[in-house]
């Protein structure tokens, strides 16, 4: 890092503190529950979409994705291509529904389609998921671009973006996380692209990239027996996490909340589809790339894992060297303020809400900033706890999240596409994925001390077991709900597919032209996945 690419690090700290303060002052109070949590629910769809794609775009992802790259290829991306799938599932069908009710949270959706308990299981659920999955990921692999581009001791570097990160979170509410994630975007766009076009040209051109790594690199459909991304858990699994993480999880879905009205919410999630097409070229390129060079005598890679800050640091010039470190810590700190905002959100509506209902919007504001800071030292504290899982962040990050996901999955969809769910039912899927899940979890953590049965269980790849766990948890809420009484239909009204109220009949003819375009771009989208698969395989 020489003073030109330290000048750009500052500029970017500096650009996201100026709009953080322009959109704090302009923007809803913060002051109230609705305001802080939701921006006023009054967002339009570029900025909905941009920060479903900037939250989700994590340092994990830029480092994890293309760790896993250089590793074993381009199959990693199938989890970024299918989300463009499950993105227009959220538009399309879950979006009415959340909207329409008009919650704050997950949690509080599924109090009104089934009952409490379903709701406290989810909210302490994701708290924790949160510290296991995003928080301490998160900084994980920042830490990595401290020490690897930077120079900074892990702890140091680490501590003061979370700092910095948190002061405008916390002052500005998700506003500002919204509008600073669209700014982030195209920052860390902008250095990949960088990333990607000179390790291009150092390297010689495409052909030789192809030619040095092997076809097989470049294969999106692995054997059914590959132990990471099978094709069969690829196709059957990772729509069930995608579900879960784009449909149900707040950590998202709070942005289409804060929509302005549902046609912005859809044309967001359909965009952000678009936006999830990138990184497979952007991310996961960029560790191949690594790979090559250290085949051919570039660079030396000792690990997987760092490949896109050696390549960074070798590749790039003065100045384009610290528009990819800002890259870094721009999705580094769009995925942790968002974070920040929808664990405070949880617990403010979902635990001390619960606890006090009589407290006032201020006391619920400052209850929110005050959880966010003890779930970060919770979450720096589990990051030792990682390398027992996985090698490689991103597949710690999906084998985790395979293990809770597919319970709430079926909870979700189930509900909404079946009347006759019942809390009871919901209760016992919970359940039974709970047992099962961290079973599994803590099999695997485990796995050297396991045998027969526990070693088979402890073995399955973690995409055909959420297939397991979602069918189990599925059954479980049939048989269970079909076993004891059936839930007051006049409760469900507008919480389930078949209890829907009809649509008014001059609003749908206003907003037809609006949805015959958002067809089109879906159909679009769903061509371009196509091309995608259909290029990248062997």
């Amino acid at each position: 890092m020489t003073t030109l690419d330290w000048a750009v690090v500052v500029l970017y700290f500096v650009l996201i503190f100026v709009v953080a303060a322009i959109v704090t002052r302009r923007g809803h109070p913060t002051d109230s529950t609705d305001g802080f949590f939701l921006a006023g629910r009054n967002i339009g769809w570029f900025i909905v979409g941009a920060s479903l794609f900037a939250s989700n775009i994590g340092a994990e992802h830029l480092v994890g994705l293309a760790g896993t790259g250089a590793a074993s290829g381009v199959a990693v991306a199938q989890f970024e291509i299918i989300a463009g799938l499950v993105l227009l599932l959220l538009g399309w069908f879950f979006v009415p529904f959340y909207l329409r009710s008009g919650v704050f949270t997950m949690p509080e959706f599924l109090e009104r389609r089934y009952s409490s308990g379903p709701r406290m299981y989810l909210a302490i659920v994701s708290i924790v998921s949160y510290v296991l999955t995003k928080i301490s990921v998160t900084v994980a692999a920042g830490g990595i671009v401290f020490e690897a581009l930077m120079g900074i001791n892990f702890w140091t570097g680490a501590t003061v973006v979370v700092i910095a990160t948190g002061i405008y979170t916390l002052l500005g509410g998700l506003r500002v996380v919204l509008y600073t994630d669209a700014i982030q975007m195209f920052v860390f766009l902008a250095g990949s692209i960088a990333i990607t076009v000179l390790g291009l040209q150092m390297l010689g051109g495409w052909d030789v990239l192809v030619d040095t790594v092997g076809s097989d690199h470049f294969d999106l459909w692995k054997p059914s027996s590959h132990p990471d991304f099978p094709w069969t858990g690829i196709l059957f699994g990772a729509p069930i996490l995608g579900i879960w993480y784009w449909c149900t999880d707040q950590f998202i879905v709070q942005r289409v909340l804060s929509a302005r009205n549902l046609a912005e919410a859809r044309r967001g999630t359909i965009f952000a589809g678009f936006l999830k097409q990138t990184p497979l070229f952007l991310f996961v390129l960029p560790g191949i790339i690594a790979y090559a060079l250290a085949q051919t005598g570039h660079i030396q890679l000792d690990r997987a894992d760092q490949a896109l800050p050696v390549i960074t640091a070798e590749l790039l010039p003065h100045g384009l060297r610290g528009l990819a470190v800002a890259g870094l810590l721009a999705a580094l700190m769009s995925s942790l303020s968002s974070v920040f905002n929808s664990s405070a959100t949880l617990v403010t509506m979902d635990l001390y809400k619960h606890w006090r209902p009589q407290a006032s919007e201020r006391q619920l504001v400052v209850t929110g900033q005050v959880a966010t800071v003890i779930l970060v030292l919770f979450g720096l504290a589990w990051i030792p706890f990682m390398q027992l899982i996985s090698a490689q962040i991103y597949t710690y990050l999906q084998s985790v999240q395979a293990y809770i996901s597919p319970p709430i999955a079926a909870v979700f969809l189930v509900g909404l596409l079946w009347s006759r769910a019942n809390a009871a039912g919901a209760i016992a899927a919970l359940a039974l994925g709970f047992v099962l899940g961290f079973g599994r979890l803590i099999l695997e953590l485990n796995a050297p001390l396991a045998w027969g049965p526990a070693a088979m269980l402890a073995g399955i790849n973690f995409l055909h077991f959420a297939v397991l766990l979602f069918a189990a948890s599925v059954v479980v809420l049939v048989l269970v709900s079909l076993a004891t009484a059936a839930p007051d239909r006049e409760r469900l009204s507008g919480l389930t597919i078949d209890t829907v109220p009809p649509p008014d009949a001059a609003e749908v003819a206003r907003e037809r032209p609006r949805r015959r375009g958002d067809a089109a771009l879906s159909v679009l989208l769903l061509l371009l996945i196509a091309a995608i698969w259909t290029i990248f395989s062997n």
